[in-house]
């Protein structure tokens, strides 16, 4: 079984590697032509810019991946697990501080490992290609208090999961579904106001004239959205987004001041009326629903498989591991078992897009403005606008860029059709 688990692990992995390069293959071939309808704001110079940016990202993540899947195998097949359960067992003969010994240790040793990787990214990668504006100060602060704060959570989740395992041998995979459900849905409504100005300064939009537009359309979507945020993204780097974060009434709409400062009003509120689309159309709520359905058969099926004496057996390791190593074996066998979820999982997501920008075209009665406001992000932040269409359909949340564009761009002609 451990050479049929290795064999569909490598074959799952060449396949994400032959993915990844016929779609650098295709941007090769086909990305020497600026895409109809983009020429306003990409040139030949920065259609060529956008080629190698995506030239290089793709490396440094190709390098990065065959990096950790090395110490994947090394770890599991080589049974390194092994002598880790069998050290971290020595330092308390409690599960719990055991377990949360066993994770944190393993995720800091895997943050750690991957630091360079990180490094190379943000100062010479996006460096080269005029995003980055991180200094090695705030880069260094960034990390800390993410590491710091990745370290309390995961404490206090593994110590409350653990815990109700002890108190309910029979039933705990119901009870952790259910702390886990519902501290996501805290996080969702504390991360705004606790988390996020950890990183990041917010303060409403102060663009002249943009706030009265801003209510206009929020009033004709019937949508009362806590706040519309103004996000200080530029200390960190050039590129442009904007999202939605939270939920009930701590939700609100963040945009990152580079893109304020690169859109005209109309684009602005365009982008604004695509994500509120994702609110008005239930997406955040389908996604959540999604999420936990998938949650809880997982959780049921957990607690029969960790109870199984064969689990450790299927990569050849000893029966007596601790629950914590039999986990780690269960969430390897279960990410292969998953992978054929990933482009369901990926058309959702792009359905969903799609039915906010039509959202966004009818509320604001322009599509155009949506268009170019695509256009513009695209060619600031270097997108590849040639993506393969296999991999755009298993990898790509969104539709690709040029895509959207041309539908936004007939459903502009269509309602000038009517007028």
């Amino acid at each position: 079984m451990k050479l049929a688990l290795f064999a569909l692990f490598a074959a799952i992995t060449a396949f994400t590697y032959w993915l990844r390069h016929i779609n650098l293959q295709h941007l090769k071939q086909t990305g020497n032509r600026v895409p109809a309808g983009f020429e306003v704001a990409i040139d030949e110079e920065k259609l060529r810019a956008s080629t190698a940016y995506t030239l290089d990202s793709s490396r440094l993540e190709l390098w990065s991946s065959l990096f950790d899947n090395l110490l994947l195998i090394i770890f599991l097949f080589g049974g390194v697990i092994v002598g880790y359960d069998h050290v971290i067992a020595g330092l308390s003969s409690s599960a719990i501080p055991a377990a949360i010994a066993f994770f944190l240790l393993l995720a800091w040793a895997q943050t750690l490992l991957g630091i360079p990787f990180d490094l190379y990214s943000t100062f010479v990668i996006e460096a080269r290609y005029g995003f980055n504006t991180t200094t090695p100060r705030l880069w260094i602060s960034d990390f800390v208090k993410s590491q710091a704060i990745g370290a309390v959570v995961m404490a206090f989740l593994v110590s409350v999961a653990f815990w109700l395992i002890e108190w309910s041998p029979q039933h705990w995979w119901i009870w952790v579904w259910g702390f886990m459900a519902i501290f996501s849905l805290f996080m969702m409504f504390i991360s705004p106001y606790v988390i996020e100005p950890l990183f990041n300064r917010y303060e409403p939009v102060t663009e002249e004239g943009l706030e009265d537009e801003i209510r206009v359309m929020m009033e004709k979507a019937g949508l009362k959205v806590g706040k519309v945020m103004q996000m200080d993204a530029s200390r960190r780097s050039k590129h442009s987004n904007a999202y939605f974060t939270g939920i009930g009434k701590v939700k609100r709409i963040v945009l990152y001041d580079t893109l304020v400062r690169q859109m005209s009003h109309g684009e602005i509120v365009a982008v604004l009326a695509h994500e509120i689309g994702h609110w008005k159309k239930g997406h955040i709520w389908k996604r959540l629903l999604w999420v936990e359905m998938l949650a809880l058969g997982g959780a049921w099926l957990s607690f029969k498989l960790l109870a199984w004496s064969g689990l450790p057996g299927l990569l050849e390791l000893p029966p007596d591991m601790s629950l914590p190593a039999r986990m780690v074996v269960l969430g390897f066998a279960a990410s292969l078992a998953l992978f054929p979820l990933a482009p369901f999982s990926a058309w959702r997501s792009r359905c969903h897009e799609r039915e906010a920008d039509r959202f966004a075209a009818d509320l604001t009665g322009r599509p155009q403005d949506l268009a170019s406001a695509l256009v513009k992000m695209s060619a600031e932040n270097l997108s590849n606008l040639f993506p393969h269409p296999l991999y755009a359909g298993f990898h790509y949340s969104h539709p690709p860029v040029v895509d959207r564009v041309r539908t936004l761009r007939a459903w502009a002609g269509n309602t000038a059709g009517r007028t």
